[in-house]
């Protein structure tokens, strides 16, 4: 084994992106969860990248980087809108004030 350098290796948890310091973890976790939804959608539906476009009124190219998960410059808000286009409804719900900050939480069905 000589001559191999020692790597440093440092397990993360399931916060993936607090563990690899963004700003704005919880909310691009949101928006990765969406982005597979998508996928998984799309996949469901047996359509291509192509027929996906169309129906989302979106460019097959930002079909495949959003279902590779590149979706930085996307907003929560189109996402949202690209799933209840591939059929799923969304309910958002504000609840009473129970703490000082409130959180933002995703349930699929």
């Amino acid at each position: 084994m000589s001559g191999l350098a020692k790597v440093a290796v440092e397990e993360g948890g399931i916060k993936v992106y607090a563990d690899l310091g963004y700003a704005d973890a919880v909310g691009m976790r949101r928006k990765s969860r969406l982005a597979a939804e998508i996928g998984r959608a799309i996949r469901a539906r047996h359509l291509t990248q192509q027929e996906a476009a169309g129906l989302l009124g979106i460019d097959q190219s930002k079909v495949s980087r959003i279902t590779r998960g590149q979706f930085r410059g996307v907003s929560e808000a189109k996402l949202l809108e690209l799933v209840t286009k591939l059929g799923h409804d969304v309910t958002i719900v504000v609840g009473p004030v129970r703490r000082r900050t409130g959180r933002i939480e995703l349930r699929f069905a």
